[in-house]
């Protein structure tokens, strides 16, 4: 196992059911990839994501391994979310009421969303978001209401991004109903077995302290500052190559999965399948800055509730959006402070990670005093670039991951997981892992 992340995890506790022996490598100093979390002067500073959905496949394994104890339920007021419009902060319906009355779209926008049961159906292959949701829902709604969600979710541009890969489900209520409305409605009626769980959640110490506490499951603890050279297919097994602080060592394995980012597989393919290599390297990744700046409560002039926010695009702002971390979970920040977590760079602005720190502060500060009235100088708690943060699926990214599958399965005895397959999420990497963990299981 290549790989100490969510998928990495996910996977190894898995195949600890069926294999004597599995062990895990990673070149960082600690498991979780990129849930990382510290604590700084009382606050509980998320370095990588911040929340996580539970779906089913993740709810299961966590019971099954006596974990789900571990999760923490955003608090209540996580449902009331914001998008910047005019520099103000402007409520995002929750219920058919909020938006028959939400400023977010005119009078013709809302009669458009309305239409959607007679909209034409389409040839969804190769159409991007802002297509498919332009289609079915109006262009008004696209870029008012999905855009920035996907900022939230993928610091990406809905003009790029597929429609197959970002909102599989509604694609398929297309294609089997006409309409994702009455899909939508039928699908709940019908709807049966296991289901995760709602709402937003993450663990009390962080979701870092909960990535270390999965790794506690493993049998053999995670070999951690191992860096993995090269990984070929020899006399029906793997040999894999490693460098570590102690020297070069070398593995063998019957049974390899690689929970790597697709450009850090792609080379270790290459020599293996070309082809395989060629469809990893071409995953694109946004670059992400995350700036938490710690506040004084009583200063803010607003106050802040919610969620957070989002800023669409068109409001012109270096900020992709700011979460209200000390809203969500208790003992996120000390007595009378907020924690705000604050998103820069995305594909809207790339040369983030290359910005000086004062820089990004400034713009940071700026947007937030003039959203929420700052009335002092925020704590500054630290700045982490992701030069590589969060994949892109493209328009042919269904497309190309399914060919991506057929040349692993040539290889024998390999999976990939990872959140470049089929969703960005914890929740979506976390249940990539479980597939590869029965994939390699059954070859």
């Amino acid at each position: 196992m290549v790989g100490a992340g969510i998928a990495g995890l996910a996977a190894a506790v898995q195949l600890q059911r069926v294999a004597s022996e599995v062990l895990v490598v990673d070149a960082s100093d600690r498991p979780g990839g990129v849930m990382r979390t510290d604590h700084v002067g009382g606050y509980v500073v998320e370095r990588g994501p911040n929340t996580t959905q539970v779906k089913a496949p993740m709810l299961a394994a966590l019971r099954e391994h006596g974990l789900d104890d571990a999760l923490l339920r955003a608090e209540p007021e996580s449902r009331l979310r914001f998008l910047v419009r005019e520099e103000r902060l402007v409520p995002l319906p929750v219920s058919p009421l909020g938006l028959a009355g939400t400023r977010l779209l005119s009078a013709r926008g809302k009669l458009r969303l309305l239409a959607e049961p007679f909209a034409r159906r389409g040839k969804t292959a190769g159409e991007s978001v802002a297509e498919f949701v332009g289609r079915r829902l109006g262009r008004e709604a696209a870029e008012a209401l999905v855009g920035p969600f996907l900022t939230g979710v993928y610091a990406g541009d809905e003009r790029e991004l597929g429609a197959e890969a970002v909102f599989d489900r509604l694609v398929g209520l297309e294609r089997r109903y006409g309409s994702i409305t009455v899909g939508a409605g039928l699908e709940r009626l019908l709807r049966r077995g296991e289901r995760g769980l709602r709402g937003s959640h993450s663990a009390a110490e962080g979701l870092g302290p909960f990535a270390r506490r999965i790794s506690e499951r493993l049998k053999e603890p995670p070999v951690l500052g191992a860096t993995v050279i090269s990984a070929r297919r020899e006399d029906g097994a793997w040999q894999v190559a490693l460098s570590t602080a102690s020297g070069p060592s070398e593995l063998r394995a019957e049974r390899l999965v690689l929970a790597l980012p697709a450009y850090a597989a792609a080379p270790l393919l290459a020599p293996n399948d070309a082809e395989a290599a060629e469809l990893l390297a071409g995953v694109a990744y946004a670059p992400i800055v995350t700036l938490p700046l710690g506040v004084e409560a009583a200063k803010l002039r607003r106050g802040v509730e919610g969620f957070g926010f989002l800023v669409p695009r068109a409001a012109g702002m270096a900020l992709l959006g700011c979460l209200f971390m000390s809203r969500l979970f208790p003992g996120r920040a000390p007595k009378g402070h907020e924690l705000l977590h604050c998103m820069l760079g995305g594909q809207r602005w790339p040369g983030a990670v290359e910005e000086p720190d004062d820089r990004l502060l400034d713009s940071a500060r700026s947007e937030l005093d003039r959203l929420l009235g700052l009335g002092a100088e925020p704590e500054l708690l630290g700045i982490t670039r992701w030069p590589r943060a969060i994949p892109q699926p493209g328009r042919d990214h269904v497309g190309q991951m399914r060919r991506l599958r057929e040349r692993i399965a040539q290889l024998g005895g390999l999976a990939l997981a990872g959140g470049y397959l089929d969703g960005v999420s914890v929740a979506d990497a976390f249940a990539s892992g479980l597939r590869a963990a029965r994939d390699v299981a059954i070859s």
